[in-house]
């Protein structure tokens, strides 16, 4: 693959080699890759994404802010790759070992001592992330708060053209019941979840996916931790590992802002009915022809897993502290 090598050589020098590489699936505009890097200094194990050739960016940050928030994060005590390299054309960084897939972390035996961690883990590494300085964001990175996020989606879903009455009666509610806006801005990963972590026997070892970073809410991050769709079937609410009170006690031990537990739920829900219409808009995807994908078409049926969600969400009250 030749920009592999190109970038090899620019970051290394002529005489590196790379015995080995391998592309990684998933990505239609960015590519992903593992690789080993051969000087005379060692072998580096690393991973390179980097932009396909004539793609269009996806929706997100360009990779030479993706690097930037990596940077800053690890500054903030993040646990995230460490970069290597980077441009606008692509991110080079460290490989860390461990695993991503959920089902795994959730039922291995190789992670069974790391489960009971990763709820006290995930809180300590949002209040870091929700103290990264703002200026780490690109100029061109979304800011939640200046739009209604509810209004937002509600656009998105009136685009679709789909008649969906329980998305609809939970973006009346969110908006007549939303938390009071305490004007709190941080930035927000957008999209820490299980799926988005590296998890080793030690418990989370990188937080991984910053292109949606933004300037927004804390407890957007939290509750989107905490949808349903993210414990991949354990009854256990925060990524399927944990409980409220792990999650919520250690954000704010580690100096996260005060969790309002109303609020955290408002977050929930939503979170549950973004994930629902973005199903929709995956689907679409594939029955309108943008891109005919069986992956794509299986994601349909998720829909009417988050309207039941939702339902049974906008009837109960959030968990009181134990």
């Amino acid at each position: 693959m030749t920009r592999l090598h190109e970038i090899v050589g620019e970051v290394f020098g002529a005489g590196a080699s790379v015995p080995f590489s391998a592309r990684l699936p998933g990505g239609a505009s960015r590519e992903t890759w593992a690789l080993d890097v051969v000087t005379g200094f060692g072998r580096h194990e690393l991973i390179l994404r980097l932009d396909s050739p004539g793609a269009a960016l996806e929706a997100g940050a360009s990779l030479a802010s993706e690097a930037t928030l990596m940077r800053a994060a690890s500054d903030a005590g993040v646990p995230v790759p460490a970069v290597v390299a980077a441009d606008e054309s692509y991110i080079l960084m460290t490989r860390v070992a461990g695993e991503t897939i959920p089902r795994k972390i959730l039922r291995d035996d190789a992670y069974a001592a790391a489960r009971p961690l990763l709820a006290a883990q995930c809180g300590r590494a949002l209040a870091a992330i929700h103290r990264m300085p703002p200026s780490c964001l690109a100029q061109e990175a979304p800011e939640e708060g200046a739009e209604d996020p509810v209004r937002r989606w509600r656009d998105v879903l009136d685009l679709l053209g789909e008649p969906h009455p329980v998305f609809e009666l939970a973006l009346r509610r969110l908006a007549a019941d939303r938390p009071a806006d305490h004007a709190r801005r941080t930035v927000v990963h957008g999209d820490f979840r299980n799926g988005n972590l590296i998890v080793g026997p030690d418990g989370i070892r990188a937080v991984l996916d910053w292109e949606l970073a933004h300037l927004g809410d804390p407890l957007e991050d939290l509750g989107w931790l905490c949808v349903k769709a993210w414990r991949f079937g354990s009854p256990l609410p925060v990524g399927g590992f944990g409980d409220y009170d792990e999650l919520i006690d250690a954000y704010e031990t580690a100096g996260g802002h005060p969790v309002d537990r109303d609020a955290l739920r408002w977050w929930e829900t939503f979170g549950v009915l973004k994930w629902g219409i973005i199903c929709v808009m995956q689907t679409m995807r594939h029955l309108r022809g943008g891109a005919r994908s069986v992956e794509l078409a299986a994601i349909g049926r998720r829909v009417c897993e988050n309207e039941w969600d939702l339902l049974r969400m906008l009837r109960e009250k959030p968990v009181a502290p134990a």
